[in-house]
């Protein structure tokens, strides 16, 4: 049975990479369980476009992407209040708006809210951008499935009651974590349902790698050699949120350690008292300059320590995918980072990871995995502590790795199992409605 799925809230064109990891994992099991599926994603471009989508098996899937954005550009049938207007017309909205035209042609919608925008701590027009999808796919009557995420926090009644309208509205929420279950579980009220409300795991665990050896540096090339001659090869992630603008970053988010200090003074001891090299990873591939680039924070960080440590720290490639980035990051034999989806692919290729986290987000993934030790809060601990932690999760990554093997095989079971779940559902749902229209 074919099937055709809108897609919002995640993309393959998008600078952040654990974003677009969310896109390949979800288009490539659908594909796996059902090769006829075609896809419309809504992506941040304009007009409708195509692009090609790769399979581990080689097979290529053309892809529709269509823009649906915010702003207040109202003219443009992208935007997604015009969208919103227009789905509750009735039949006159496709008329008036192709893409409320093309959701209608639609068997379901699928909906990840970029893993952890579904909430209101990132400002109104975020909320609005990321629940505009949801209920035009309810106004419009097309079975809506909410895949795992994040749900919350919501601090404005206003919100919390747009939130409340559109999960209670969507055939399926996933949770992917045990706290946003139960923030989803409040939204949802006398609502609830445990056969259509789950909780699951982040779809980037069921992410494919995909080996890319040719595109790296020689020095990086050269790593890899010596760690198959036993000599530590360790990744790590520069967060260029935080690192770029520490004064702003640690009053938004209430740090108490010093993220620059951390990150330097870390690597330093890391690159006197032990025989291990660095990669430094980055994760959102922003342009240098931009507040949120990774290469530019990793750069910086690279230019300071070369001079003292010669040949021993270099940096990720930047044109990697996210495939590729899992697969050098599962090369590493101890992973940090701070970006939640960089973890994520050390995670789940089996690498002792440990995380410098500012959001209570990462703590229910690790917890899954048997990690959640690991987590390393700078708005609770002082650079000091920060530091001792990091150095303790270094010096015990063989009993990390051993903890996470015996972890691992049900997430990675799970990451399937869900959205085998949800496929089944879209074509039960697509079934009755094709009957009802019939």
């Amino acid at each position: 049975m074919e099937l055709k799925i809108s897609f919002f809230g995640a993309a393959p064109d998008t600078a952040n990479r654990g974003v677009s990891a969310l896109y390949a994992s979800t288009v490539s099991r659908m594909l796996q369980l059902v090769p006829e599926t075609r896809f419309v994603v809504f992506d941040y471009g304009l007009k409708t476009r195509s692009s090609t989508f790769t399979l581990a098996n080689g097979t290529s899937v053309e892809i529709e992407l269509r823009g649906a954005r915010g702003g207040r550009r109202y003219d443009r049938v992208e935007n997604l209040a015009t969208m919103y207007c227009a789905s509750r017309l009735g039949s006159l909205g496709k008329l008036l708006n192709t893409n409320v035209a093309a959701i209608d042609q639609c068997d379901a919608v699928l909906d990840v809210s970029g893993g952890d925008s579904f909430s209101d701590i990132y400002g109104s027009r975020r909320f609005y951008d990321i629940v505009y999808p949801k209920l035009i796919a309810i106004q419009r009557k097309i079975p809506l499935f909410l895949l795992p995420q994040t749900y919350g926090p919501f601090q404005g009644l206003r919100f919390r009651e747009l939130a409340a309208r559109a999960v209670r509205g969507a055939e399926m929420c996933w949770a992917r974590d045990q706290h946003s279950f139960q923030i989803l579980q409040e939204l949802l009220g006398d609502r609830f349902d445990p056969a259509n409300h789950r909780c699951g795991v982040d779809l980037a665990f069921g992410l494919e790698p995909r080996p890319a050896p040719e595109v790296l540096s020689v020095d990086l090339q050269r790593m890899l050699e010596l760690n198959r001659q036993e000599r530590p090869l360790v990744g790590f992630n520069i967060s260029g949120l935080i690192y770029n603008d520490p004064v702003a970053a640690a009053e938004r988010y209430g740090f108490k350690a010093d993220y620059h200090a951390v990150v330097r003074r870390f690597l330093t001891w890391l690159l006197s008292d032990t025989d291990a090299n660095v990669v430094l990873v980055s994760h959102v591939i922003s342009p240098a300059g931009h507040y949120e680039s990774d290469p530019g924070a990793c750069q910086a960080m690279a230019d300071e320590l070369q001079p003292q440590f010669p040949g021993r720290i270099v940096l990720s490639p930047s044109t990697l995918d996210q495939s590729q980035l899992k697969w050098l990051i599962g090369q590493t034999d101890w992973f940090c980072g701070t970006r939640m989806h960089a973890t994520i692919a050390a995670l789940s290729s089996g690498v002792p990871t440990a995380t410098v986290s500012y959001s209570d987000k990462a703590l229910g993934v690790f917890e899954s995995c048997g990690q959640g030790g690991a987590v390393i809060d700078p708005r609770v601990l002082e650079t000091e502590q920060v530091l001792e932690q990091l150095t303790d999760a270094y010096q015990n990554r063989a009993s990390a790795r051993q903890s996470l093997s015996q972890h691992l095989p049900k997430v990675l079971g799970q990451a399937r199992e869900q959205l085998d779940c949800i496929v089944e559902r879209i074509r039960s749902a697509a079934q009755q409605r094709h009957r009802c229209e019939g």
